[in-house]
C-alpha cells in the first residue's frame, strides 16, 4: 500500500497531511455517506436520518497539563470538544463512549473526579455514556471520546458546499481560550521559580473558563433552524480561525477573504493579549480551542442573521484563483497564513 524508499518526518506532513496520506488508499462503500475529511463521519441512520460519528484523543503533556488542569474540568472538556464536531455538522449528539489509559500515579478518587466532569457534560448536553474501555498507561493519562449523533438528511452540513461570494460567518468571539492558556502557563512558570507564589488570576475568569471549561455551541443549531438558515458549509474552530478557513476553502475548492476588523474579540481577550504584547487579531486567527462555529451562508440569508448577537460576518468566499487573503484594518490585502495548532 505504501512504498517509501526513505524516512519521512511526520512534521513534514502535519496532522491533516498525515491523515490524508494514510487514508488515501481507502475507499468508502455505499454503506457510508461521508468518511474521513469532515468534522464527523456520516452513515445511514434510522427513520431516514443520518448518524454522525466523531472521535478525539487527548494526551497528557500534549493536549493538557495536569499541573493546572482540574480533573473535573478535563472530563467535561474531553466530552465537549467531541460534541462540538457533531454540532458542526448541524446535528445533535445522542451518545458518547469514553476510553481511558491511566498510570499508577492516579488514585480511584482522581478518576472519580474525571468522571464527575464527564457526567456533568452528559447532563448538560443531554447525551448518554454508553461504553468505552480502560487500560493501564505508562505515559500518564490518555482520554479518547467518541460522540454519536444524528441529523435530518436535508439539514446536514459538510465542510464542502460553499459557493463564491457567499458570506463567511463565525459565532461568538475568538482568541479567549488561547489567552487563558497563556495565562495559566505564565502563572505556572512563576510558581516553578517561586513555589510560595499565589497565582494572580483575578479579573481573568472569562479567558480561564474558555480554556478550562469550554462550551460547544449547542444553542446555534435550533437558532439556525428558527431563523430558516441552513449553512452551505460549516465546521468548528478548534485549531484556530486561519487554519479552519484553509480547511473550509480546500473542501469547497475556493478562496477566502477575511476582514481583520470584523473578527470578534472579547475585551478581556483584547486587553490580556496587549498585556502580553501580542496582537489580538493574531491571537484570534491562530489561537485555537475556541469551539465556535465557522460557516458560510447565502447572501440572501444575511438579513436573517444581520442583527443576531451570536453571528458575525467576517468575510466572503472567492474563486480559488484569488487565494487566501486577510484584509487588514488599514485596507491592505495580505496572504492569510494557517498558523494554528500543529500536532507534529
Amino acid at each position: 500500500m505504501f512504498e517509501n524508499a526513505s524516512r519521512t518526518e511526520l512534521s513534514s506532513l502535519g496532522e491533516f497531511g498525515l491523515i490524508e496520506h494514510l487514508s488515501s488508499g481507502f475507499s468508502i462503500s455505499q454503506n457510508t455517506i461521508k468518511g474521513i475529511g469532515d468534522d464527523a463521519a456520516a452513515i445511514p441512520g434510522p427513520d431516514g436520518k443520518i448518524t454522525l460519528i466523531s472521535t478525539d484523543l487527548l494526551l497528557e503533556g500534549v493536549h493538557f497539563d495536569m499541573s493546572y488542569f482540574p480533573l473535573k474540568h478535563l472530563g467535561y472538556k474531553a466530552v465537549v470538544v467531541n460534541l462540538s464536531d457533531i454540532y458542526a455538522m448541524n446535528g445533535n449528539p445522542k451518545q458518547i463512549t469514553v476510553s481511558i489509559g491511566v498510570s499508577s500515579k492516579f488514585s480511584l478518587e482522581a478518576i472519580e473526579e474525571l468522571y464527575a466532569g464527564i457526567k456533568m457534560a452528559c447532563d448538560r448536553y443531554g447525551v448518554d455514556l454508553v461504553g468505552g474501555d480502560t487500560s493501564a498507561s505508562k505515559q500518564g493519562l490518555v482520554i479518547s471520546v467518541t460522540a454519536i449523533g444524528e441529523v435530518e438528511k436535508e439539514r446536514i452540513v459538510y465542510r464542502s458546499g460553499a459557493k463564491p461570494l457567499e458570506l463567511l460567518v463565525v459565532t461568538g468571539d475568538l482568541g479567549a481560550a488561547y489567552c487563558g492558556f497563556q495565562l495559566l502557563e505564565r502563572e505556572k512558570r512563576v510558581f516553578l521559580n517561586n513555589p510560595q507564589h499565589q497565582p494572580d488570576l483575578a479579573g481573568y475568569d472569562y479567558i480561564l473558563e474558555r480554556q478550562l471549561k469550554p462550551e460547544a455551541r449547542k444553542d446555534i443549531i435550533p437558532i439556525l433552524e428558527n431563523l430558516g438558515v441552513v449553512p452551505t458549509s460549516m465546521m468548528d474552530i478548534s485549531d484556530g480561525l486561519s487554519s479552519e478557513c484553509f480547511h473550509l476553502a480546500k473542501a469547497s475548492g475556493l478562496g477566502i477573504s477575511v476582514y481583520e476588523d470584523k473578527i470578534p474579540v472579547d475585551p478581556t481577550t483584547y486587553n490580556f493579549a496587549r498585556e502580553l504584547e501580542l496582537d489580538p487579531s493574531v491571537v484570534a486567527l491562530s489561537g485555537g480551542e475556541d469551539y465556535e462555529l465557522l460557516m458560510t451562508i447565502k447572501q440572501e440569508d444575511y438579513p436573517k442573521i444581520e442583527n443576531h448577537p451570536d453571528f458575525t460576518v467576517i468575510g466572503f468566499l472567492t474563486d480559488k484563483s484569488e487565494g487566501m487573503n486577510l484584509i487588514t484594518k488599514g485596507g491592505q490585502k495580505l496572504e492569510l497564513k494557517a498558523q494554528g495548532w500543529k500536532a507534529f
